[in-house]
């Protein structure tokens, strides 16, 4: 909608995925590179926590689509609450098995796995290396679940190359601390945390700059306003973004100021309140 006014080519605040508009904070630079070490290198499972709207879907799918060819299918699972029958069907159908082969019931998920494992067996003959996204783990309450997909990486040490990777926010740490047979087999451990406050900056100049604009559309009061209201947190720096450049618009103002950026924070505050 305020595209035009700003010059801009696209909206460079979406809270989407689109992977042009990532930005490589320390903290998700890291992740990035543990994540990929650990599947390059077949080391097993990973995880990766932080707060709502730190951006760990963003890394998945920046991950998934850096190491397309060799690796894959990434087999993004969004649904951690079925039941473990559940979870295991949908993960080989996913890669490619046929539904009459699978049974949800618990006496069909020994079955289930074995046919996980055919299905991957078939990847690697083919050169690849599947990746299961386990998103949203923090959701898991059955403990059983973390034990049906513990029992995956059983497939490594018979010579398969498969990896899996847990995200969810940070009491999923605790939670798989309960499970040592699964915490013991974690490659790496990753971390998100908030930006500080030039990387902040260096994050929205680098969304606007993505969009078509190289010179500055905040003053560089609006900044300071945006980092201590957002506490560096991407969805919550997009959503103050986003709003700000519509009430520029509306003022026709040239830049952003402070006193916008406060007022969209109040209007947010009073939504959430509401």
């Amino acid at each position: 909608m305020y595209s035009d006014y700003w010059q801009l080519n696209s909206a460079p605040f979406e809270n989407n995925v689109d992977t042009r508009f990532y930005f490589e904070s320390e903290s998700h630079h890291a992740s990035l590179l543990k994540l990929r070490y650990m599947i390059e290198n077949d080391k097993g499972a990973g995880l990766i926590v932080g707060g709502t709207g730190i951006g760990k879907t963003f890394v998945l799918n920046v991950l998934a689509e850096s190491l397309e060819g060799a690796f894959g299918p990434f087999v993004h699972l969004v649904f951690p609450q079925m039941t473990p029958g559940e979870l295991l069907a949908y993960l080989a159908a996913e890669l490619g098995a046929r539904e009459e082969t699978l049974r949800r019931d618990t006496a069909g998920l020994d079955r289930t796995i074995r046919t996980i494992q055919q299905q991957i067996q078939q990847y690697n003959t083919q050169g690849r290396h599947p990746v299961l996204l386990v998103d949203e783990a923090h959701m898991i309450e059955d403990q059983t679940t973390f034990q049906a997909l513990r029992l995956l990486m059983n497939f490594q040490p018979i010579g398969l190359k498969f990896s899996l990777i847990f995200s969810g926010q940070t009491e999923l740490l605790s939670r798989i601390r309960r499970i040592p047979q699964l915490e013991e087999r974690l490659g790496v451990k990753c971390i998100l945390r908030p930006m500080p406050y030039e990387e902040t900056l260096g994050y929205i100049a680098h969304r606007i700059r993505m969009a078509g604009v190289s010179r500055a559309l905040f003053t560089p009061d609006s900044l300071e306003s945006i980092f201590e209201l957002s506490g560096g947190i991407p969805r919550q720096v997009n959503r103050l973004c986003d709003l700000a450049l519509l009430v520029g618009l509306a003022d026709n103002s040239e830049q952003v100021t402070a006193d916008q950026v406060e007022a969209v924070s109040e209007e947010l505050t009073a939504l959430i309140v509401e």
